[in-house]
């Protein structure tokens, strides 16, 4: 039975060690870095680092995960992190004077499933056309769950 955190209930902007399964690591893609203006739990805002993601809530970038993304990308520009893949997982830390969860990046290159390849031959090629030229599926939510060639790509995008 899955449990829920407490913390999922309040919907809060960002992701946070809650937002993980129970035991489980999550893998996110960075779509971009920048600072941005955050609304700390006091209620003040304050200037952070915050990493936009494929299909998840933003992460803020704290320095320690900042280090390891940077290591992960293999260059401590943020711009190099665009499209990079990281893996987050839970750790107890010392902090406030307790020992709390935190999100954490993984200091490894996570291992992607290998995807299915995609093409006009394969038994579901003509829902996905379908999907794609009817709005209701982008060719990016198809990219997540196949790989396809860009001659394959501008095939299914095709009228």
């Amino acid at each position: 039975m899955s449990k829920t955190h407490w913390k999922k209930l309040v919907n809060p902007e960002y992701l946070g060690v809650y937002s993980l399964d129970e035991g489980k690591d999550m893998i996110v893609t960075i779509k971009a870095v920048s600072r941005q203006m955050v609304k700390g739990a006091d209620g003040k805002d304050q200037e952070c680092t915050v990493a936009t993601l494929d299909g998840q809530k933003p992460l803020i970038v704290n320095r320690t995960n900042a280090k390891t993304i940077a290591k992960v990308a293999g260059s401590p520009y943020i711009e190099d992190w665009q499209g990079v893949s990281i893996t987050l997982y839970p750790l107890k830390v010392k902090a406030f004077g307790d020992i709390v969860e935190a999100l954490r990046v993984r200091a490894q290159k996570p291992q992607m499933p290998k995807l299915e390849e995609i093409t006009p031959t394969h038994p579901a090629w003509q829902k996905c056309k379908e999907a794609v030229q009817s709005g209701n599926f982008t060719i990016e939510q198809i990219k997540s769950k196949y790989s396809i060639t860009t001659e394959n790509e501008a095939i299914l995008c095709s009228k």
